[in-house]
């Protein structure tokens, strides 16, 4: 039993997803979210457990289908959990959340506190994509279909993490903003970590911006792994080298060397 991995995440409409998101996106991204955190443990998903709000019957129907198919897609079930109904609500606000139970496929299991001065950062596929998305959702930015499907219906790193758990020093997924989660990982192993912002693999219409680029470090949602590695050590997997490691100092994170500003959020911060 010591090689179970268990992680619980949750959805809010209206926070986390759109107020008019399709119950089929929300199935995915509730999904997709939660294992995407057995993915920064290197683990293989077994099942879930879900809490449901229910609402309206046409809604819920179209929920559940789209749960099948998410949960069939990646070979994991659905074990069990419980529906609650309550009155309805103001702009129809529900809350889904899930845990996630997976088995370990490498000991130990990789957590975000092993990072060691002298080690190199690193990050999976493209950090924005999200970001873009969700702009061209809501008309600030012209579509890109390849983002909006990550936005609506984040792929968690399975494979990655399972090929990344025996050679990492630390390891965790990108959900709350680039720099928020590093600083998470930096203060967890007592470090401090220096991101090199020009090698941040970002997607091309935001590097064609003058704004974005620093906007999309901080905005969340990416669900890539950021991982450390020990220095001469390459990823078996394709990732961005973006930093190093050092000894505490007197700041966790620095960004090309600088401080960041104090009056900008990192991240998401939840309330």
């Amino acid at each position: 039993m010591g090689d179970l991995v268990l992680t619980h995440d949750m959805l809010v409409i209206g926070t986390h997803v759109m107020s008019d998101c399709a119950p089929e996106d929300v199935a995915w991204k509730l999904v997709g979210v939660n294992l995407s955190d057995l993915a920064a443990k290197g683990a293989q998903p077994i099942g879930v457990l879900m809490g449901y709000m229910l609402g309206a019957s046409e809604w819920d129907t179209r929920f559940a289908a789209a749960l099948g198919d998410a949960l069939s897609h990646y070979d994991t079930a659905l074990l069990g959990g419980d529906t609650v109904a309550t009155p309805a609500q103001s702009g129809d606000t529900r809350a889904f959340g899930m845990t996630a139970i997976g088995r370990a496929t490498h000991m130990p299991v990789p957590s975000r506190s092993g990072a060691r001065p002298g080690d190199t950062l690193w990050v999976t596929g493209q950090i924005g994509l999200a970001m873009l998305g969700y702009l061209g959702e809501t008309g600030e930015a012209p579509c890109n279909d390849i983002a909006i499907a990550r936005y609506r219906r984040p792929a968690p790193r399975l494979s990655e993490g399972r090929a990344l758990a025996p050679h990492v020093t630390a390891m965790m997924d990108i959900s709350d903003g680039l720099l928020l989660d590093a600083q998470r990982m930096a203060q967890a192993s007592g470090v401090t970590i220096t991101i090199q912002s020009g090698a941040v693999p970002l997607p091309a219409p935001i590097i064609g911006n003058a704004d974005l680029p620093a906007q999309a470090m901080r905005w969340g949602d990416d669900y890539e792994l950021l991982f450390t590695l020990p220095n001469g050590i390459e990823p078996p997997i394709d990732a961005t080298r973006i930093g190093v490691v050092y000894g505490m100092s007197e700041h966790h994170l620095l960004i090309d060397g600088a401080v960041p500003d104090p009056m900008q959020s990192l991240g998401w911060e939840h309330g």
